[in-house]
């Protein structure tokens, strides 16, 4: 149970750091030319859908049976992983 705990907590500390992020990335996108913003605002859509989906996918996770647990838990690895990825691509894209 500790160790549920635990991870339920990083990746809720997780989603507040991309939460952050997207606002970074919007403040960002404030500051670019009109072509870039529209592409820029297009990524930062496809970031906050996905940043939604995993707050709903945490939610259902938090809410599943122990013995469900690490069933549950190795599915949402991999979106977790590629929802971080993403950030880190569209962060990039800012900084070109």
């Amino acid at each position: 149970m500790e160790n549920r705990e635990l991870k339920q907590g990083q990746m809720e500390a997780t989603l507040k750091e991309w939460g952050a992020k997207l606002d970074s990335l919007k403040a960002e996108a404030d500051k670019a030319g009109e072509d870039a913003q529209a592409d820029l605002q297009k990524r930062i859509d496809y970031l906050e859908g996905k940043k939604a989906e995993m707050q709903e996918n945490l939610n259902k996770l938090k809410s599943s049976s122990d013995e469900a647990w690490d069933t549950v838990v190795k599915g949402f690895q991999g979106a977790w992983e590629d929802l971080g990825k993403s950030f880190e691509e569209a962060a990039s894209k800012f900084n070109k």
